[in-house]
């Protein structure tokens, strides 16, 4: 009998076991590095010749996690024609059997969870817990989609009609592009891939250029759990080029995206356009930007405040579209808000993500790690530098200390910008009603919390603060299937919301039978 959903135990890094275990997983993750790796298309390895993609770690860009052969135009067609193929037969597996791919996946990510926080402390920069976090989300996402998708295949409640047997089904829509962030590089991929796969749809999965390693092992997972070729397909390529080509192709049905508000958007106009074949509308799944604030009232408990500000901005170098990079407190409290963020911010360890001390790592990239010092350097002329700042050249890795900017107005572009890096703007608000209009004044609406002892003011947060995901009284970060699903207002997104019992059915059409008798 399936047992009901439960999320996946975070690993408790002090116990002695699990400390040598991880470290034995860094230790066989290192020793696999510099390897080439095929694109994965209809079952069957393909490599390309010519230009890889190279995968570095970000804490040490000398050390080459992996080299992948490009995808062109001709290996994406490929993939959509073998894509196409594999839908004809995996439409009709029942979806408790197409469940259990999901479960068995899970299982083995279970068992290997150690080597894949491993490699996506590599790969990407994230502490131990970070990176086991990451892990248990996507073993979540298989066994709650797994779950839903059982649920969502049993018959549909209607009102009934004398005469008349009717019913109601949700069908797959087709051939999917799956396109991944990389700052949860397997989460968020195994959760779209796996919403499209148990929906009955199939994959082709173009990962983020800085994570194609994680991708590539979750798409041997499925493999070894047994899935038919073709169902998920592993294109790596330039989104210029390979990325666009299949968004626009007439045999791609739906793209699912997690990235930025600007790449979102283009997605978003590529695929309203048909083309030569094409039968559909294409349903565009997007989860873009964010810019989140943490609200701090004058009746509130300031350092469960400045724990949540401190944990929602630096968690993963604040790398998380739902990172609070907004503190916007009032002005009765704001001195000892900051005071006390301080404190802590400092006390924070930058460095390798190899040691179990670390609490930020690397930010993701050369271009990113240029990225946010220009901001820093713009909240420098917008407001007062308080803590932070400055690099850190440990091994020569892409290390930013956690920065703190003070008296920023609420319309300046640190106060407006997704800087996707560990920069923190202080806004101070007049009262109450100013700090919540501060708090809306983006275009973005993805995450937010408020901390007050006020029931008349978190009352007012829960219908006047236009957000996807609002925390009361607790850090905006850290959403866990099943229990926050996630997704965003405005040009955040689509409002998908993953993770939730709603999230299955964007990956589905609904078909209504009836017949007279």
């Amino acid at each position: 009998m399936l047992t009901e959903f439960r999320n996946e135990p975070f690993t408790d890094f002090t116990s002695k076991a699990n400390e040598d275990a991880m470290k034995a997983a860094l230790k066989k993750v290192k020793q696999e590095f510099g390897q080439s790796y095929p694109l994965l298309i209809g079952g069957r390895e393909i490599r390309t010749g010519g230009d890889e993609l190279v995968s570095t770690n970000p804490g040490n860009p000398k050390e080459i996690i992996g080299k992948f052969s490009k995808a062109t135009v001709k290996e994406a067609d490929l993939a959509l024609e073998k894509a196409s193929e594999a839908f004809e037969k995996w439409r009709n597996v029942p979806a408790n059997e197409r469940a259990r791919y999901l479960f068995k996946a899970a299982a083995i990510m279970r068992r290997r969870k150690f080597e894949l926080g491993a490699l996506i402390c590599y790969e990407i920069g994230k502490n131990w817990a970070e990176a086991d976090a990451d892990v248990a989300e996507a073993i979540d996402f298989c066994e709650f989609y797994g779950r839903e998708m059982i649920r969502l295949s049993q018959p549909q409640p209607l009102t009934p009609y004398a005469g008349e047997e009717n019913e109601l089904s949700y069908i797959p829509l087709g051939v999917g592009l799956v396109v991944p962030p990389w700052n949860f590089p397997l989460a968020i991929m195994v959760g779209m891939a796996t919403a499209a796969i148990v929906s009955g749809n199939v994959v082709v999965l173009k990962p983020s250029s800085e994570t194609p390693m994680i991708a590539f092992t979750f798409c041997k997972i499925m493999e070894e759990a047994g899935l038919p070729p073709g169902v998920l397909n592993f294109v790596p390529g330039p989104g210029s080029s390979v990325g666009d080509h299949l968004v626009t192709h007439s045999k791609t049905r739906f793209i699912a995206f997690t990235g930025s508000k600007e790449v979102g958007l283009r997605i978003n106009e590529l695929a309203a356009k048909p083309n030569n074949g094409q039968l559909w509308i294409k349903r565009v799944i997007a989860e873009m930007g964010g810019k989140d604030s943490i609200v701090v009232d004058s009746e509130a408990d300031l350092d469960s405040a400045a724990d949540g500000i401190v944990a929602s901005a630096f968690g993963f170098q604040g790398q998380k579209c739902s990172a609070c990079s907004r503190a916007i407190i009032h002005q009765d409290v704001y001195d000892e808000v900051l005071k006390r963020v301080l404190e802590r911010t400092k006390k924070l360890k930058v460095g390798s993500c190899e040691e179990k001390e670390t609490d930020m790592g690397p930010v993701a990239s050369k271009s990113a790690y240029e990225s946010i010092l220009e901001y820093i350097e713009v909240g420098k002329k917008e407001g007062r530098l308080v803590a932070g700042g400055a690099t850190n050249g440990h091994q020569g890795g892409f290390y930013i200390e956690p920065t703190v900017i003070a008296d920023i107005p609420p319309k300046a572009r640190l106060a407006q910008e997704e800087i996707f890096g560990p920069v923190l703007a202080f806004i101070k608000g007049k009262d109450w009603h100013d700090c919540l209009a501060i708090a809306n004044n983006t275009e973005f609406g993805l995450t937010g919390a408020v901390y007050s002892k006020n029931r008349e003011h978190i009352e007012e947060a829960r219908r006047d603060f236009h957000v996807g995901n609002l925390y009361l009284n607790r850090k905006c970060t850290g959403a866990l299937v099943g229990v926050h699903p996630f997704g965003g207002f405005n040009m955040s997104g689509t409002d998908s919301k993953t993770g939730g019992k709603d999230y299955l059915l964007l990956y589905m059409q609904g078909k209504a039978v009836s017949e007279r008798f």
